[in-house]
């Protein structure tokens, strides 16, 4: 298999997941908002050693997931990891802080508009952010795969390369697709279904204006809610070097080179939930959005990947729609 079965624009993530899912997109005290361009004078990869090293010493623990309803406004709370005078170094060192809590439980969804319908891919799992190593169970809609019932698709994800079980269109049940997302037009942001959590925390390494809107109690802590935009292409400058080769190919894949996000971060400067929102180019020529949630929590949760070997990747071709 090549990745170039995976080479529309606007029908990436249908390609991937289903073969078919979708035939085209259609049409803690909180700085004051807005604080953050103090942070654009600062090369992006010194920001982001800087916010690395910031890091090293915080306690870690488990807290329960972000969602509660009822924020208030910014200004806030005391101090703490989550609570960066800063919100755009907060955001900078998201990743770093997901490293050293070692793993936790995920879901993830991905949502997007088809023929005026709204389509959403689901996934849960777990991530090990010291190996970068993750397993998610990615459930597609009734009707997406042309059926009443699809298999839900197990995804592992590790640096350069995503492995995809009961991936359908042609592929025997015991083998599994593997796919080199450094070739991807997203590098996998949104590719397989659901958006690697490492990466999309590496991919707030880029953000440039950050504003804190408020804060909520929830399992006993207090959690920020943090709105920006961030750059992909300086992310990647930015990111990991085994993140960097992924997103600096998803710089060069969307219709827009900034990505907004709301972000929620606990007192202890973990992400607990990341919403990303991604533009692609349909093939009507409009630009489309592809909405990216992420939920984090159990965190130190074992988490045990294990990659498969080559004899059970498959090396045949991958049906594409229409063939």
């Amino acid at each position: 298999m090549t990745v170039q079965r995976y080479r529309w624009r606007g029908r990436v993530v249908a390609v991937a997941v289903a073969g078919g899912l979708v035939a085209g997109l259609s049409a803690t005290g909180c700085s004051r908002p807005g604080a953050g361009g103090a942070a654009e004078a600062t090369d992006a990869a010194d920001a982001a050693r800087a916010a690395d090293a910031d890091v090293a010493g915080r306690a870690d623990g488990a807290a329960g997931p972000a969602g509660a309803a009822g924020e208030k406004g910014p200004g806030a709370g005391g101090s703490g990891a989550g609570g960066s005078a800063d919100p755009v170094a907060t955001m900078h060192r998201t990743a770093a802080v997901l490293v050293r809590s070692g793993s936790s439980t995920v879901r993830t969804s991905l949502e997007m508009a088809s023929g005026g319908t709204r389509v959403t891919i689901r996934g849960e799992g777990g991530f090990d952010y010291g190996k970068r190593l993750g397993r998610l169970r990615v459930t597609l809609p009734p009707d997406a795969a042309g059926a009443d019932e699809h298999r839900p698709i197990i995804q592992l994800l590790a640096p350069g390369a995503l492995y995809m079980k009961n991936r359908g269109a042609g592929v025997p049940a015991d083998k599994w697709v593997r796919v080199d997302t450094t070739e991807l037009a997203d590098g996998n942001l949104v590719t397989g279904g659901a958006t690697d959590p490492l990466s999309a925390a590496e991919l707030l390494r880029g953000a440039r204006e950050v504003s804190c809107v408020g804060e909520r109690r929830t399992g006993g802590e207090t959690v920020r809610h943090f709105r920006g935009t961030t750059d992909i292409a300086r992310a990647a400058k930015a990111a990991s070097a085994r993140t960097r080769p992924s997103l600096a190919a998803a710089a060069k894949g969307f219709a827009r080179d900034t990505v907004a996000f709301d972000a929620y971060v606990d007192e202890r400067g973990r992400l607990r939930k990341l919403e990303q929102r991604f533009s692609f180019v349909n093939d009507e020529g409009r630009v489309a959005v592809v909405a990216s949630t992420i939920e984090l929590s159990g965190f130190g949760t074992p988490v045990t990947v294990e990659l498969p070997p080559e004899r059970e990747i498959y090396t045949g071709k991958v049906a594409a729609p229409g063939e």
